[in-house]
């Protein structure tokens, strides 16, 4: 990679970095945008390394910052505070020479048309390379810095996971594998993996997966043999979990809440050879097309619309369903790893109001079960109160609700209902699963 390549690379890496963190837009938003500018595969990574990475230790690198600032620099300064940041990440994170990240990131004071800054931006660095090991050790001392995490959600972790909370921030900050679901309607696992890989191994079976395949590096998707003729999908083996529990049976009534962007739908609809009686719903409709594009690449069909979840009455034909998979809003804290800007987005406010809103769609959605049917309560959350405390009340609540235990190897079994996956288990993202079935008579 030339020097020039590099520069417009940490250029259009800040302008990220300032999206997410300065305007509040969601990386999942602002990533495809930015690395759309790129047509070498190596400009694209190294900008999405940067740009991951910044935001992932956004705490701890702002933390060293404060120290070697003679003062807090002023809000409508965040570029220079941000490019800071951005070459601390790379002397702390990234094989780049120490001189390299000071030159190329002092650089970029040009583009932002802030002079003054100049001197400022390679003193810090600067003086950071003198003493890093003391700045570290510092600022370390508290471990939320450390970890780089929110305070409030350090602490919910090391309250709700005492002995696991350190294997959860770390994990967190953690590089996600890539995992892969086989289209099972369409080749067996083992068929799958010998196509991957043919000409190099760059695949396993996932050991919690029946269809799981983990890949052993990033890399294009969509140019591996199979994907545009639907040979799988791209699904974490956590979620690809909700399947194996719900077992969906062909003819079923099955309905898929809060559905988009389709890979559960999919899923549902493989595991039962294509035989559902499926309906997907899903609230936003812009997401509800990502939805179609995904069955339609598979080759799958179902019914699909939009639908508020907690409002039935609006989009119900009042047939009742044999099962229903409810991926419940939630804070998606169990997936900080493949988007770390959910750690300065998400706050502790947030959580109640997403509380009473599952509890909303719970309530909503358990008339619709048939007498002897179930329902899949599920979230990408580590936070008991969205999970086990969330299921615990609403059993109380709910005379004819009752659980079913998950006799499975992954996860772990609480005094609370349900199962959590904590991220890093297996490899697999930190989710929930309850399944609660309606009884008879």
């Amino acid at each position: 990679m030339n020097a020039k390549s590099e520069i417009n690379s940490r250029y259009v890496a800040l302008k990220m970095c300032l999206s997410v963190i300065e305007n509040g837009r969601s990386l999942s938003q602002v990533l495809p945008e930015g690395l759309a500018q790129f047509h070498d595969g190596r400009d694209r990574s190294f900008t999405q390394n940067i740009v991951l990475g910044v935001l992932r230790w956004q705490l701890r690198l702002q933390a060293i910052c404060d120290q070697l600032l003679k003062k807090k620099l002023k809000a409508k300064d965040e570029d220079v505070n941000q490019l800071i940041l951005l070459g601390l990440y790379q002397i702390l994170y990234m094989d780049t020479p120490d001189h390299a990240a000071v030159s190329e990131t002092v650089a970029l004071v040009g583009k932002l048309k802030k002079p003054w800054a100049k001197g400022l931006v390679n003193g810090v660095l600067r003086n950071f390379l003198r003493d890093r090991e003391t700045l570290c050790a510092e600022v370390d001392l508290k471990p939320s810095q450390a970890y780089s995490h929110p305070q409030w959600f350090f602490k919910a972790m090391r309250k709700a996971y005492p002995q696991q909370w350190q294997e959860i921030l770390t994990a967190n900050n953690e590089i996600a594998p890539i995992t892969l679901r086989n289209n099972r309607l369409q080749q067996s696992r083992e068929t799958l993996l010998d196509l991957l890989n043919a000409e190099e191994k760059i695949s396993e079976a996932h050991p919690q997966c029946p269809n799981g395949i983990g890949l052993s590096r990033s890399m294009d998707i969509t140019a591996l043999p199979g994907f545009e003729d639907g040979a799988f999908s791209v699904q974490d083996g956590a979620a690809q979990q909700a399947a194996e529990l719900l077992q969906p049976q062909p003819g079923e009534h099955v309905l898929d809440a809060c559905a988009a962007p389709g890979g559960k739908t999919a899923h549902l609809l493989e595991y039962s050879g294509g035989q559902l009686d499926l309906l997907a719903i899903e609230k936003e409709p812009e997401r509800l097309e990502r939805l179609a594009e995904n069955l339609h690449r598979l080759g799958l069909e179902c019914d699909y619309q939009v639908g508020d979840a907690s409002e039935p009455e609006d989009w119900w034909d009042q047939r009742p369903f044999d099962k229903i998979l409810l991926d419940a809003p939630c804070s998606a804290t169990g997936i900080i790893r493949r988007h770390p800007d959910i750690k300065w987005h998400r706050t502790e406010e947030d959580i109640d109001a997403l509380c009473d809103l599952q509890a909303q769609i719970l309530k909503a959605l358990w008339p619709l079960v048939k007498p002897g049917g179930r329902l899949l309560y599920a979230t990408c959350s580590v936070l008991p109160q969205e999970n086990g405390l969330q299921i615990r009340r609403f059993l109380l609540e709910t005379a004819d609700a009752q659980e079913i235990p998950i006799e499975v190897e992954w996860g772990l079994s609480q005094e609370l209902p349900g199962r959590q996956i904590l991220p890093g288990d297996n490899g697999m993202d930190g989710f929930y699963y309850c399944l609660l079935e309606k009884m008879t008579g």
